[in-house]
């Protein structure tokens, strides 16, 4: 082999075992410098192992704590569980006891509320009846007096003041409606020699009336008012500019001669049912 090729093979042998060496010395460095991040990490897993020991001893003792706690909790509220539940079984039999004491109570004062309605609706029946007798007893007796009252006052001529008067205001005053005003009784007027006399005479703002009385109404009455009333403003002129109005006054009315004079236009005045006086026929009159 020639001696140029040899030294070149020399040349290229030697580079490649200085390229070895190279490669060997940065493979050795790498180890080197990975066993020294592997002490790291075995003294860091080590340290971590250690931490976590402390760690997991103490998460232990806290998790044994919390256990002796909770089981400390769970045995004081089971009694104080055991304590309520014994005093609401003591509330429910004493609330047991006094709802059926109430009831018991209560059904008693229904018994002796119902006895005791009984009884006061016994005693106002008994009231009532008592007081209708009463009333009746007392209409009958104001019927009687009332009777005897105008059969006294016809005799002795007094009927129109004892019976009519007192009644004539406020009757007029409530069927007419205004403020009546009496202007007298027994009104006597002479003109031209000719006697006129009224029994009384009321009057108000817009009207006048003219009472005549009779002790024994009779339809005859009616012609004979009607014709006076004809003549009426002839002798009492100051009341032109008012209504006339007939008032037929006496105790009490035959039917035939109310119905007579309601359809001649008068009005009459006497015991309605001998309890009251009062007109008779309001609502009948045609004017």
């Amino acid at each position: 082999m020639p001696e140029a090729v040899l030294e070149k093979r020399v040349d290229k042998l030697e580079q490649a075992m200085m390229e070895l060496v190279y490669q060997a010395r940065r493979t050795e460095m790498s180890i080197e410098k990975l066993s020294e991040e592997m002490k790291e990490f075995k003294e860091e897993m080590r340290a971590f192992r250690e931490e976590s020991e402390r760690d997991r001893k103490t998460l232990h003792e806290e998790i044994t704590l919390f256990k002796e706690e909770a089981e400390r909790d769970r045995k004081a509220l089971h009694e104080e569980m055991q304590a309520f539940k014994e005093e609401m079984r003591a509330f429910r039999e004493e609330s047991e006891r006094d709802r059926k004491t109430l009831h018991e109570e209560i059904t008693l004062f229904k018994e002796e509320a119902e006895r005791d309605r009984k009884a006061l609706h016994e005693e106002m029946q008994a009231f009532k009846e008592e007081m209708s007798e009463f009333k009746r007893q007392q209409q009958e007796e104001n019927k009687r007096k009332n009777k005897e009252w105008s059969n006294l006052a016809k005799k002795m001529g007094t009927l129109y003041e004892d019976l009519i008067a007192p009644a004539l205001r406020p009757a007029l005053s409530k069927y007419f409606n205004c403020d009546v005003s009496m202007e007298g009784q027994r009104m006597f007027r002479k003109l031209n020699g000719e006697c006129y006399e009224v029994d009384a005479i009321a009057a108000c703002k817009d009207k006048v009336f003219m009472i005549e009385v009779r002790s024994t109404p009779r339809q005859s009455d009616i012609k004979e008012i009607k014709e006076k009333a004809e003549r009426f403003f002839e002798f009492f002129p100051e009341f032109k500019n008012k209504k006339l109005i007939i008032i037929f006054g006496s105790i009490t009315f035959p039917e035939n001669v109310i119905k007579y004079a309601s359809r001649s236009g008068v009005y009459v005045i006497g015991w309605r049912e001998w309890e009251y006086m009062d007109i008779l026929n309001f609502e009948d009159v045609r004017l």
